[in-house]
């Protein structure tokens, strides 16, 4: 351990990444610095072809991420320059998250508010410990809710709901989450871990050709595309002619366990 170790870590286990927000005398309070790293380290699971699954999560135990460090607000927000260059750094690192080729898990325990919210909408999959609370709390500043954060927003739980959040401002607990489909799933605190990683142990044996080809594909859709892409049809295609295809097909006949290659 070092005196300021680095708040914003990424550790690798076999196939599994896990990005992990390290401020946790802060409730994993998301710095200026955190915002431009993230960027960097999604880059880097993307360059790694053996990184299959990403887990986001926060140390400590007590929170996902308290959201954006508001201590630094008096100096990022000093000037409509620093306004801009901090709102597109948050911008940018939440764009790295969603677009990352490979699915990307929040496994949440605790606190998960503001900016901290945010990054777990830009994962695919939200898992999270009873007790857990959540919010999205503009409305408590004064500010406005970024577009890309809103459409992310909508598109998980809905218009209406998303109104409710935003309006009020108010926090969300566990069981409305997954009522709501703000989270995927809710678990006993002690079963958090075992059930994020057996899910993406999961993950890890399933095609990886189909895995980020339908990310692709939901990405696209979310994007506003209502027909099917050049891209999409490409992807589609190319599924009959790989080696995950003949090697699924196989061991289906065979009655036996598929082993895939592709990636």
């Amino acid at each position: 351990m070092t005196d300021h170790p680095d708040p914003l870590l990424l550790h690798r286990d076999g196939a599994i990444a896990r990005l992990v927000l390290n401020r946790p005398d802060k409730h994993n309070a998301i710095t200026l610095e955190m915002w431009r790293t993230l960027p960097r380290l999604v880059a880097a699971v993307e360059a790694d072809p053996d990184i299959k699954v990403v887990i986001v999560c926060g140390a400590g135990g007590r929170a996902f991420s308290a959201g954006a460090d508001i201590s630094e607000f008096a100096e990022v927000y000093a000037t409509p320059e620093s306004s801009r260059a901090y709102n597109e750094a948050v911008r940018a690192g939440f764009h790295a998250v969603e677009r990352l080729s490979r699915p990307v898990l929040a496994s949440i325990g605790g606190i998960c508010v503001g900016g901290g919210c945010g990054l777990a909408l830009a994962c695919d999959l939200r898992f999270a410990a009873e007790g857990s609370r959540f919010g999205i709390t503009p409305a408590k500043l004064g500010l406005v809710y970024g577009y890309a954060d809103t459409r992310r927003l909508v598109e998980t739980v809905g218009p209406a709901r998303a109104k409710d959040i935003l309006f009020s401002g108010r926090l969300v607990e566990a069981e409305e989450a997954l009522r709501i489909g703000l989270v995927d799933r809710v678990v006993p605190v002690d079963r958090l871990e075992a059930e994020t990683l057996a899910y993406v142990a999961e993950l890890c044996e399933r095609s990886q050709y189909t895995i980020r080809a339908s990310k692709r594909m939901v990405q696209d859709i979310m994007d506003g595309f209502d027909t099917e892409t050049p891209d999409s049809r490409a992807l589609f295609a190319a599924g009959f002619e790989g080696p995950d295809f003949r090697e699924g097909y196989g061991a289906f006949v065979a009655k036996r366990r598929p082993r895939f290659t592709w990636g």
